[in-house]
């Protein structure tokens, strides 16, 4: 890819260049995808291997595979060695499937075509046509995910690996009192739960979600089940009942406005005298700077009727629920915690 220096003066052929490069990032992507699926950060775990051995390891050819390889080193996911053999580097080693944060499955499920088709066709939505998705699947992406297990299978896995990565920022940057109840509204399999209990030994967690989501739920790494339990609905009906906190992480940028205040007074009608919402979601920023929040943001675009939101733009919707938006507390990860109380 060109390098261009953005606050120099550059000439109309650096511009043309520079736009074929970012246009061309998909074969960068294709080649990650490609990566992740063929398990090669596995292969490389115990050190550096030629292509050749790469090749047999993951049943492909080596004069074939070297092209993806190669084009991955550019953007510091390998390195091809002076002898020729490739090793893992720092970003690669997220690729290992023992990564301790690994991310193998969310690459997956970003580049599957249930995300990545949308991006190709948005210009229909962009003219009031609605999601992308919809209109490529026949089918709202939530539900299609539902009636197709195999793809509902790589979405979840894939969402699981996403918010591990930012589950424990997201634990340890708010300061739950010594006490209390926690439900985690749309928790999944319960990762962010989990490091919540692990911190906080006085809380009980509720994870609340699908009946299909909870069976592959990890609450058993908090320890007794004595601390937490499970609790299936659909937060657009109820919610469980009399607790302290109830925290909707990666959820109110899947849904509308209307959806998103429905979902937000479910939970101020649930919540005991003195309980508290938190909302784990990114936030806009006005500036011109690259930011994930800014990337998602066409992601919901083209799949969802959701977005990414400013922070005045979730203060209007915790007004519309009842609710007062009282701090946004920043984490060490793209999300940050929104956090209101009852009016």
């Amino acid at each position: 890819m060109a390098i261009v220096d953005m606050s120099a003066e550059i000439s109309p052929a650096q511009s043309a260049l520079y736009l074929i490069d970012e246009a061309w990032l998909y074969d960068y992507v294709g080649a990650l995808r490609a990566a992740a699926v063929l398990g090669v950060a596995d292969h490389l775990a115990d050190g550096p291997r030629t292509v050749a051995e790469l090749a047999a390891a993951t049943r492909t050819r080596a004069e074939l595979l070297i092209r993806v390889l190669r084009l991955l080193a550019t953007r510091h996911v390998f390195h091809e060695n002076p002898d020729g053999r490739f090793s893992l580097t720092p970003h690669a080693q997220a690729l290992r499937t023992e990564s301790p944060f690994s991310v193998r499955a969310a690459i997956i499920m970003v580049t599957e075509d249930t995300l990545w088709r949308p991006a190709a066709d948005l210009v229909p939505t962009l003219r009031g046509g609605g999601p992308a998705f919809d209109r490529i699947f026949g089918a709202p992406l939530f539900a299609y995910l539902a009636a197709n297990p195999e793809a509902g299978g790589i979405f979840h896995r894939g969402m699981s690996s996403v918010t591990e990565v930012s589950s424990s920022a997201c634990a340890s940057a708010y300061d739950f009192p010594g006490s209390g109840t926690v439900v985690d509204v749309g928790g999944g399999f319960g990762g962010w739960l989990v490091y919540v209990l692990g911190l906080n030994p006085g809380l009980r967690g509720i994870l609340f979600d699908t009946e299909q989501v909870l069976a592959h739920h990890r609450l058993a790494e908090a320890g007794a089940g004595d601390r937490w339990e499970l609790a299936t609905g659909d937060f657009f009906a109820s919610l469980p009942e009399g607790h302290d906190f109830y925290a909707l992480k990666y959820i109110m940028h899947d849904w509308s406005d209307s959806e998103c205040i429905t979902i937000l007074r479910n939970c101020r009608r649930a919540m005991a005298p003195g309980g508290r919402v938190l909302v784990m979601d990114t936030i806009i920023s006005s500036d011109n700077e690259p930011h994930y929040s800014k990337a998602l943001d066409v992601t919901m675009l083209g799949c969802l009727p959701g977005r990414e939101r400013t922070a005045n733009e979730f203060e209007t919707l915790f007004s519309a629920a009842d609710l007062r938006l009282t701090r946004v507390i920043p984490t060490d990860c793209p999300l940050s915690i929104i956090e209101g109380i009852a009016r």
